[in-house]
C-alpha cells in the first residue's frame, strides 16, 4: 500500500485535522466568554490539550507514511521514555543498576528487534519469560536483600506495561490478515483513534455532564457520565470507520468498545500508581499531559488486547 496516494488515510487524516481545528474555535469562544480562576483554568487546560494533539497527529502521520521500521523505532523510543519515568518514580538501589542497565539498552531494544524482524515466537515470550526470570536473578547476584521483592518487582511491571504491553501497537504491521495484505498500518491507526477519542470524549462528558465519581480516592476527574458517554461515542465513532478495517461494522463496533474500555482500564490503574507514589503526572514531556506515560497509559492496556483478538479470530 503506498500511503501517500490511499484515500481513507487522507480522509481520515483530514477528518481529524477538521475536528482539532473545530477545538481550537471553541475554545477561542470559551476564552472570550468572562468567567472566573476555575474557567480561565479549564480553557488553558484545553488549550494546553490542543496543542500536544496536534503534535501528536504529525507524528502519527509521519510514522505512518515513514513505513513500518520507522514505526517499530518510535514506539521503542516511546517505550524507552515511559519506562524511564515509570522507574525514576522510586528511587532505586545500587544493586539495582545493572539489572536497569539490561532493561534499558538490551531486553527493550532487543524485543522491539524480534517486533521488527516479525518473530511473533519470541515476541510473545521474550519478556514475560526469559525477561521476567532473568530480572530477579540479576538484582539478587548484586547481593543487596534490602526491598528485593518490591524493587525487582516494579522493573518487571514497568517492562511489562512500558515496553511488552505498548510493542502490541507497531505489532500490528507483522499480522497476516487474509484479504488485508499491505494494509495493517490502518489497523495501528484505527487502534490510536479509538483510544484518543475515548480519552477525549470522556474529558469532555465528565467536564459538562460529570456528576459521580468512580474512583474518588484514585482519579476523581472520571466520572460514571464521562465513562458512559466517552466509551459509547468512542465505540459508534470506532465503529464508522469500518472500511478502513478487515471487520465487518459490528464487529468493529464491538472492537472499538474493547479498546475504549480497555483504554479506561489503562488510565485508571495508572491514576492508582500515581496516587500510591504520590505524583500527579509521570512527566512534563507533553504540555496539557504530563508525562509520556500519561499519553500512553490507555494504550498500554488497549493494544494487547487488540492486537491477539485480531490475530486469534482473523488470521
Amino acid at each position: 500500500m503506498n500511503l501517500y496516494f490511499d484515500t481513507q488515510i487522507v480522509w481520515l487524516f483530514a477528518g481529524v485535522v477538521a475536528l482539532l481545528g473545530l477545538a481550537a474555535v471553541v475554545s477561542t469562544i470559551l476564552a472570550r466568554r468572562p468567567g472566573g480562576p476555575e474557567h480561565a483554568a479549564l480553557v488553558e487546560n484545553l488549550r494546553a490539550r490542543l496543542r500536544s494533539w496536534w503534535i501528536m497527529v504529525a507524528i502519527i502521520f509521519l510514522t505512518i507514511v515513514a513505513g513500518e521500521i520507522f514505526t517499530v523505532i518510535l514506539f521503542a523510543i516511546v517505550s524507552f521514555l515511559a519506562l524511564r519515568e515509570f522507574i525514576t518514580m522510586t528511587p532505586t538501589h545500587r544493586g539495582d543498576h545493572r539489572a536497569l542497565f539490561w532493561t534499558f539498552f538490551i531486553i527493550t531494544p532487543l524485543h522491539y528487534w524480534y517486533v521488527g524482524t516479525h518473530w511473533f515466537g519470541m515476541f510473545a515470550i521474550f519478556i514475560p519469560v526469559y525477561a521476567f526470570l532473568f530480572i530477579p536473578l540479576r538484582s539478587a547476584l548484586a547481593g543487596e536483600s534490602e526491598r528485593y521483592l518490591e524493587r525487582t518487582a516494579k522493573i518487571q511491571w514497568g517492562l511489562m506495561v512500558c515496553v511488552y504491553c505498548l510493542s502490541h501497537v507497531p505489532a500490528l504491521l507483522m499480522l497476516p490478515i487474509e484479504g488485508y495484505e499491505g494494509e495493517n498500518a490502518k489497523l495501528l491507526l484505527f487502534l490510536v483513534l479509538v483510544v484518543q477519542l475515548s480519552d477525549v470524549l470522556q474529558y469532555v462528558f465528565g467536564k459538562t455532564l460529570g456528576r459521580r465519581p468512580i474512583a474518588p480516592r484514585i482519579s476523581p476527574n472520571k466520572t460514571w457520565e464521562g465513562f458512559i458517554g466517552g466509551v459509547l461515542t468512542a465505540s459508534l465513532l470506532g465503529a464508522c470507520l469500518w472500511k478502513i478495517t478487515p471487520y465487518t461494522p459490528w464487529q468493529t463496533f464491538g472492537l472499538a468498545l474493547l479498546i475504549a474500555l480497555m483504554g479506561f482500564a489503562g488510565g485508571l490503574v495508572m491514576s492508582a500508581i500515581k496516587r500510591d507514589r504520590g505524583i500527579k503526572d509521570y512527566g512534563v514531556l507533553l504540555p496539557g499531559h504530563g508525562g509520556m506515560m500519561d499519553r500512553i497509559d490507555s494504550l498500554c492496556f488497549a493494544a494487547p488486547i487488540f492486537f491477539h483478538i485480531t490475530r486469534y479470530y482473523f488470521t
